[in-house]
């Protein structure tokens, strides 16, 4: 329980920007409601150690699992999956003694981690995912579930790189009627050929631009398929974040026209050790 704690032990990592405070639960024993409770203060950057979300180690709570990945945004909500954040959990966990290749569940469903050398992370998702367009104020978007809701629309290169508008675009679809009660990410998208393409993503629950967003990199690499020729051989397909390269795999079924075999790829590091004072 927090209140017999005086400090929590944290490690502080980053997947492509995307940075996380960490806590081996095991024995800390601090409850799910208390983690989402000390969420805002420990990610707030000014106040707090700041990230883009807090991640928990617990005992596994499904029979396959070496163990469970628990995660909230700094906001304290449930992000269902983050695609960084679980390749910073799994380096953090082999870090720990678990083995290259493990297994670890998010909520119910079950991924499969593959720790390689340089401080790269494999994470493959057991899902299948599926383009649905949506024509808002006479733009296309599409949405795209990849762990989590995320929108994906393209823009011109010189609005990628206006973060104002991104921002204010961001933040009105995040909220937008069609997207309710839930809400959406929103992935920004700019191709620079039909296997790569820049991405920046606005992340509901963080409620601002991040370095990089890694089942954002996903549903933008799915999306980009989909635009170019879903007949064309599917991966891997490059995404270039503000905070590193992230590669995705997939396989594509033309027929029901599914995505599946979906695996997130890219950097991931420690930044520091420390202890978060109560």
């Amino acid at each position: 329980m927090i209140e017999q704690l005086q400090t929590i032990p944290f490690t502080k990592l980053q997947g492509a920007g995307n940075d996380f405070v960490v806590l081996d639960n095991r024995k800390l024993n601090i409850s799910k409601q208390e983690l989402v409770e000390l969420a805002p203060t420990i990610c707030d950057r000014k106040f707090g150690v700041g990230s883009d979300g807090i991640m928990a180690l617990l005992p596994p709570e499904h029979n396959e699992a070496d163990y469970t990945m628990f995660f909230r945004n700094p906001d304290g909500s449930d992000a269902g999956m983050c695609g960084n954040g679980a390749r910073c959990m799994a380096l953090f966990a082999h870090s720990l003694g678990y083995e290259a290749e493990h297994q670890f569940n998010v909520h119910d469903q079950l991924y499969q981690a593959v720790v390689e050398a340089e401080n790269i992370v494999r994470i493959s998702f057991p899902m299948q995912a599926s383009a649905t367009p949506h024509s808002i104020d006479g733009q296309t978007f599409y949405s795209i579930h990849t762990g989590t809701e995320h929108l994906v629309c393209t823009v011109d290169k010189k609005v990628l790189n206006n973060e104002d508008t991104l921002r204010k675009q961001g933040r009105q679809l995040r909220y937008h009627d069609k997207f309710q009660p839930a809400g959406t990410n929103v992935n920004f998208i700019s191709g620079i050929n039909d296997r790569s393409l820049k991405l920046q993503t606005y992340e509901r629950g963080v409620e601002d631009l991040t370095l990089a967003c890694g089942t954002g990199a996903i549903a933008a690499a799915l999306i980009w398929h989909h635009l170019q020729s879903p007949s064309q051989g599917p991966s891997p397909y490059k995404v270039e974040t503000k905070g590193g390269r992230l590669t995705v795999y997939f396989d594509y079924d033309s027929t029901s026209s599914q995505y599946a075999n979906i695996k997130l790829e890219g950097p991931a590091h420690f930044v520091f050790q420390g202890s978060y004072q109560l």
